[in-house]
């Protein structure tokens, strides 16, 4: 029996560094995808041929599909494991997931390992014991783009290295502004903060300055210009606080109006009809004994009118809370026999009693269990105005509303099925029918609405209905289908469509190459992932300077440990080389990853021309100054300030190029940047 057969191109043979990526559902589609972004060979396996491609022509794209159990030797090995770089298990399923990154080491020691789990606390300890291994779980991926896009602010992104915070944020330049008018963007960046892009409204001519490094840093700061900034926060920004403060009470007077009015009532009741399972039991309990109440009285009225109707009452209640000795053991207090058949009625109102009292105390226990003392813990009620209106508590749902509120953002959270006490304590949830309780979660006052549950057209729904209540809040809708994502953004444009394997895709594929992805944000459309390097030898990272990682690869370095040094340094200066052992966190697109990879350093292309110096001490310390910013030999450097005028022999980079004008500038050394060199 054949275990595995290839569907399509049979012609192709397998080559060294190939990726293979294991489940071509929609995570692995977009993973293949970004990974042929790279140039690279890419296989795809799965059980079964997809009938319908998510993503348009994704066949096309892959260099080999084979139909088969990946988790099987033969399987991984028709894929050609023993030469490939790195192996994504991606499929839906975490079990599997692990068997196939286990059968994938066993054939190739050295493969790289990528697997979709969210068992954090078992792929932590896989990691330890297996080298090249990395899990990540989609839905905490893009569980940050989905808290920036509720909090719709100016924050567009956020991520940990180590203790320490850092925070994007895009800033519209005022008329007010401290910037405005008076510093140039170099000025701005600190060992706090740097400037990430640079975009001018109104100059159209610098229009096109608008992603990493294309700004020119001596460009001044206009009011309407807009910078992007990656700026360390304090450790006491990220403390979770109660979401809500508690509601005034209002008067006692209107309390009571309220529980008089039969509407109240009302929908009290169809509240709980709604709720089912229990609720409903209780109300279909609650109205036999009210009618069982009212026959028994009406008929003991009727045949003793000498009875008062208290009297009537009692004795039917009486019956129904099992007193039918209580009432028949002294029958002198009827004023004639009683019939058999009333007496037959009142026996049949004691033994209906009594079940359905058995029946009132086991709910009542339910409830004692289920919500574990809740009167002792009471959630906080729904913030007035200014909140963030979450719909669906599943994975996304929780790590979206712990994000808010370490934001400090008040919150309201809606879903369907039951939570216990434990979960988000601090914030107020409401348990049922979504349509029903959007109502009380003051959504016309809303600041967002998140809705994050597991069936997108449900998502959509909610969305629209947010809309019409409120028609300034925004509002982030949850899909899973590319083509439905696409439809849904073009029909609404006042809704952020978020698709999360989309987001976390290249977060995988990024993992492939072998780097340690921290998170990841949205900046200007493009995905920019926070991604961890360790430097080895034969690394291309290593020996180069800060600048020449910066601007010839198009990454930001936002952290950096060396090996023989006991503190990090954040923002770390341009000046810093590179050795075995350092470890450097920068932030970079898909394409500034391919560079890394691939060693593909963009080439240098300004020269500075140093003209003269002010004195001796200037032509020694120009030396110093030229080759701490150029990385160039200190000889050599000396030998240029000893032959003024004169040309640095080698090209650099632009923003390297006018840092060391400037600091020329400062030991007393005159110097000039040069045309570039044509590309």
């Amino acid at each position: 029996m054949t275990v595995s057969r290839i569907v399509f191109r049979p012609e192709a043979t397998t080559v060294p560094n190939t990726y293979i990526v294991c489940g071509l559902g929609s995570l692995g589609q977009y993973c293949v995808v970004n990974l042929k972004d790279f140039g690279i060979r890419v296989t795809g396996i799965d059980l079964h041929r997809p009938k319908h491609w998510e993503v348009k022509d994704l066949d096309t794209l892959l260099d080999q599909v084979i139909e088969g159990d990946a988790r099987k030797t033969e399987v991984l090995e028709q894929a050609g494991v023993v030469q490939a770089r790195a192996v994504l298990a991606v499929t839906e399923n975490e079990r599997v997931n692990i068997q196939i990154a286990f059968a994938a080491r066993l054939l190739n020691p050295h493969v790289r390992l990528v697997v979709r789990s969210a068992k954090q606390n078992l792929t932590e300890l896989l990691g330890q014991e297996l080298d090249n291994f990395v899990a990540y779980e989609p839905t905490q991926l893009s569980a940050v783009p989905f808290t920036l896009a509720a909090l719709g602010e100016d924050m567009i992104g956020f991520f940990r290295v180590a203790d320490q915070l850092f925070q994007v944020h895009r800033r519209v330049i005022s008329p007010q502004d401290p910037w405005a008018n008076c510093r140039m963007l170099h000025e701005l960046c600190s060992r706090n903060r740097k400037v990430l892009s640079y975009q001018s409204t109104t100059r159209p001519g610098l229009s096109e300055e608008l992603y990493l490094y294309r700004w020119n840093p001596e460009t001044l700061a206009y009011p309407g210009d807009t910078l992007v900034t990656v700026e360390l926060q304090s450790a006491t920004t990220f403390s979770p606080v109660v979401t809500a403060a508690p509601a005034a009470t209002p008067p006692s007077g209107w309390q009571w109006q309220k529980w008089l009015r039969w509407q109240h009532w009302r929908e009290r009741v169809k509240e709980w009809w709604e709720k089912g399972g229990t609720h409903r039991v209780a109300l279909v309990v609650a109205g036999l004994m009210v009618t069982l109440l009212l026959t028994g009285t009406l008929l003991y009225d009727l045949y003793y009118p000498d009875l008062s109707f208290p009297d009537t009452f009692y004795t039917t209640m009486i019956l129904l809370l099992g007193g039918y000795g209580d009432v028949f053991g002294g029958l002198e207090r009827f004023d004639k026999p009683v019939p058999w058949w009333l007496r037959l009625l009142s026996l049949g109102l004691t033994l209906t009693g009594i079940a359905f009292t058995g029946v009132i105390y086991a709910l009542l226990t339910e409830k004692l269990l289920a919500t574990q003392f809740q009167f002792l813990q009471r959630r906080p009620p729904v913030p007035p105005q200014g909140h963030v209106v979450i719909v669906g508590l599943g994975r996304v749902g929780r790590q979206v509303a712990r994000l808010l509120q370490e934001f400090r953002q008040p919150l309201a959270i809606i879903t369907s099925s039951e939570v216990g006490n434990e979960v988000l304590p601090q914030a107020p949830i409401l348990m049922g029918p979504t349509a029903t309780l959007l109502p009380k979660v003051n959504l016309a006052t809303a600041k967002s609405i998140v809705t994050v549950t597991d069936d997108e057209l449900e998502n959509l729904e909610i969305a629209l209905m947010a809309r019409e209540t409120n028609l300034q809040s925004h509002v982030v809708i949850r899909t899973f289908d590319p083509i439905f994502s696409d439809n849904v953004r073009r029909l609404f444009p006042f809704a952020q469509v978020l698709c999360a394997n989309e987001i976390a895709a290249e977060a995988f594929a990024a993992a492939a190459f072998g780097e340690n992805i921290l998170g990841l944000f949205r900046l200007e459309g493009r995905t920019i992932l926070v991604v961890e390097y360790e430097i080895e030898a034969g690394d291309t990272l290593n020996g180069l300077i800060l600048a020449q990682v910066s601007y010839g690869y198009g990454v930001v370095p936002v952290y950096y440990y060396a090996a023989h040094e006991l503190e990090a340094k954040t923002m770390p200066s341009d000046d810093l080389r590179l050795a075995v052992g350092d470890k450097l966190v920068v932030l970079a697109t898909s394409r500034g990853l391919q560079r890394v990879e691939l060693g593909e350093r963009l080439p240098p292309r300004y020269q500075v021309q140093v003209q003269k110096a002010g004195s001796k001490e200037a032509v020694f310390y120009g030396g110093n100054v030229i080759a701490q910013v150029t990385g160039f030999d200190l000889k050599h450097c000396r030998e240029v300030m000893e032959r003024l005028p004169c040309t640095l022999p080698e090209p650099i980079y632009r923003h390297q190029a006018l840092r060391l004008v400037r600091e020329l500038a400062k030991v007393q050394v005159t110097s000039r940047l040069l045309p570039p060199r044509p590309a």
